[in-house]
């Protein structure tokens, strides 16, 4: 008998293994994935960004595990010895349209305390000699990192304190009571005193699987990238984002320097018709189905149906991409940049369309289900790690079930 199973491989489970086994280091625990590695999925295809806090509304669990996160994953890297590097960023304001947008944003990382400051466009010059801008706000915090090697340390840390690690291990069915767990798999049954559910694109399936249903669904977004040609990398010294359009619920195209000295540019946000579908080819019928029949992606796509068409044509013309990113860059050509991995993110969408802002956890028997955690959730994993192991010992102390949203 386990004490606790997790359900999920990916930076999130990981970390809360991590923070279980250092909060009771003789318990037993067992980490389940199904594919043959760790950090596969959303940890696996991220762009690596250590996020400062700034989008988040202030006081949401987004915004402080944001910063915390921010602070202990460069704690957590310099202790490791694994690469880092707190760059920074900008955030520009290319139209004059944007400075309004630019001055709320600005004022949202003051509330989120956070190190911000406005730059002119003579100061954004001298940050980013290639970005064209009317203004900017400096981002200090922000850095870059591989969130894979990070998760391999965090499984690494597990294996030596005694948990256990099991790869392609597809759970099959899960039998909750009070009092115990037993999860069937393609590999044995697994009977554990608790479980946590941290299975990211699938995260709504397993609860549901648990007997736990919620008013969301996840709905994978596709984000497409390019990077730009080797010799064309001078033209981004930092992280460099456009103010973020309020009408559209995604950050725009970006550029990010990459750890390994690439630079990435994007993404687009289209909808995936695979939860796991990283390629415009990846079709599932059945995801695509529930997706196409749930009433809550539809009262998003509507109102959205301006945007979405545009994130669409990106998609199929590097032309149109192009366009959008020389609205920042406005140097680059389309022989600059080629095209790149794309990363799913597992946004949870409620019945009225609306998007679920903040981390979200919920409560089964012997459980707690995380439901959604997008981006920042690698920049907050061990945050969110420690946060779900107070919630087990509150649990286990036998406190009342209550649903949570972080």
């Amino acid at each position: 008998m386990f004490d606790l199973a997790i359900i999920g491989g990916g930076i999130v489970g990981l970390s809360t293994g991590m923070s279980f086994l250092n909060r009771f280091p003789n318990s037993r625990i067992v980490i389940i994935e199904k594919e043959t590695d760790w950090a596969t999925h959303q940890t696996g295809h991220n762009s690596g960004v250590i996020h400062s806090g700034i989008y988040y509304k202030p006081g949401s669990f987004k915004a402080r595990f944001a910063k915390e996160g921010n602070k202990a994953m460069v704690d957590f890297c310099e202790k490791h010895g694994i690469t880092y590097d707190v760059c920074g960023k900008v955030i520009v304001a290319a139209e004059k349209a944007e400075l309004p947008l630019l001055d709320r944003l600005y004022e949202r990382g003051l509330q989120n305390g956070l190190q911000v400051r406005k730059v002119d466009s003579s100061e954004l010059k001298e940050i980013e000699p290639h970005v064209n801008g009317l203004g900017a706000i400096q981002v200090k915090d922000s850095g870059i990192v591989d969130y894979v090697q990070v998760a391999h340390k965090f499984a690494e840390l597990i294996r030596d304190g005694g948990g256990e690690l099991r790869l392609s291990t597809t759970v099959e069915k899960i039998a909750e009571t009070e009092n115990e767990v037993v999860i069937e798999t393609n590999r044995g049954t697994i009977h554990s005193r608790f479980l946590v559910n941290c299975a990211g694109l699938q995260s709504d399936r397993i609860a549901r699987m648990a007997g736990l249903y919620t008013d969301m669904k996840i709905v994978p977004f596709r984000g497409e990238y390019y990077t730009l040609s080797p010799e064309k990398r001078y033209l981004v010294n930092h992280l460099i984002y456009p103010v973020p359009n309020p009408d559209f619920p995604f950050l725009g195209v970006h550029f990010t320097r990459m750890i390994n000295g690439e630079v990435h540019a994007g993404p687009n946000a289209v909808l995936a018709f695979k939860r796991e579908g990283y390629s415009k080819q990846n079709i599932d019928v059945k995801d695509l189905v529930e997706v196409l029949s749930y009433s809550g992606f539809w009262k998003l796509a509507m109102p959205n149906m301006k945007e979405g068409m545009k994130e669409l044509i990106r998609s199929f013309s590097k032309k149109a991409f192009l366009n959008s990113l020389r609205r920042l860059i406005p140097e680059l050509n389309e022989s600059d940049i080629v095209p790149t991995e794309a990363g799913v993110r597992a946004q949870a969408l409620k019945h009225d369309g609306s998007m679920v802002d903040d981390f979200a956890i919920f409560p089964g028997k012997s459980s707690l289900h995380v439901c959604n955690a997008p981006s920042p959730a690698a920049t907050a994993s061990i945050m969110i790690g420690n946060e779900i192991v107070n919630r087990i010992s509150e649990r286990i102390a036998g406190r009342t079930h209550v649903q949570v949203t972080m």
